[in-house]
């Protein structure tokens, strides 16, 4: 794992970069290459400029946005200290339990900017993407947005909360229904089921974007900020259990034979064999 207490990001290693303008901030995904794969650093980068962006009384709002042809197709398996060890099967869980928290802990200095976020989406926006980008307020798809939750496919919960957070916006049956299937849908979808708030074609979609960022930003920032805290106050009220409980199923998972199983399968484009174990 990367060392959590470094407060530096070291040139060459951007997986995020921040530009401040014009009463907004832009969080972009700046590894295409990867199709901005996320990994542990990418959730160290998160943490370190939100907490730059929450000072700063000339940010209004935010956008998130992604370079390439992807918003973020999930786990860069081929990452820097992607795993994480232990002694023991206990002790690895018990790890993975706190590395899934610290990850939460992170995800949430975004999700609790008193500025409001706004995602801008593209192409796959998968497993820790698709968590990503429902940690922002609003959300904008291009046309092409695919969306979808694959753990169970590989053999691991949701880790981030995305189900979680699916439910709240879309109900309960719909957030089984892909957690469950791991089935990916289309942004028209995703807007029917409320996850989106706005499709647009992918030409337009940096225009829209930032467009709608803007609009928010020229409001009255007292009065946006308090909406933003209100609706979440209610929203996520059961939420710090409910992600706790996530932590702690997902790191099971993630030390099972189940889970080596599944992303062995993946690699050798087989139908994996899981066994429950």
């Amino acid at each position: 794992m990367i060392d959590t207490r470094s407060t530096e990001i070291a040139g060459g290693e951007e997986r995020i970069r921040l530009e401040v303008g014009d009463g907004l901030a832009v969080l972009t995904l700046c590894r295409p290459d990867t199709l901005n794969g996320w990994s542990w650093e990418s959730s160290r980068q998160l943490g370190l400029l939100a907490d730059r962006i929450r000072f700063d009384s000339s940010v209004r709002a935010v956008l998130l946005r992604a370079e390439g042809r992807a918003f973020c197709a999930g786990i860069d398996t081929t990452a820097p200290g992607g795993a994480i060890t232990g002694g023991s099967a206990a002790e690895r869980t018990r790890n993975y339990y706190e590395g899934i928290r610290w990850v939460h802990e992170r995800f949430a200095v975004l999700a609790r900017l008193p500025q409001p976020v706004v995602a801008a989406v593209q192409g796959y926006c998968l497993g820790f993407g698709f968590e990503l980008a429902l940690m922002a307020d609003v959300r904008v798809a291009a046309e092409d947005a695919v969306f979808a939750l694959p753990e169970a496919r590989l053999g691991v919960a949701v880790d981030a909360g995305g189900d979680l957070r699916i439910a709240r916006e879309a109900g309960a049956g719909w957030a089984k229904y892909l957690a469950l299937t791991g089935r990916r849908i289309d942004a028209a979808t995703a807007e029917r089921l409320h996850l989106v708030q706005l499709v647009v074609p992918g030409a337009e979609l940096e225009a829209a974007s930032h467009a709608l960022a803007a609009e928010i930003a020229a409001n009255a920032p007292l009065a946006v900020q308090g909406i933003k805290r209100a609706v979440d106050a209610f929203a996520d009220s059961a939420l710090p259990a409910a992600l706790d409980r996530a932590a702690m199923t997902a790191a099971l998972t993630l030390t099972s034979d189940d889970c080596r199983e599944g992303y062995g399968a993946k690699a050798d484009r087989r139908p994996p064999h899981f066994t429950g174990g």
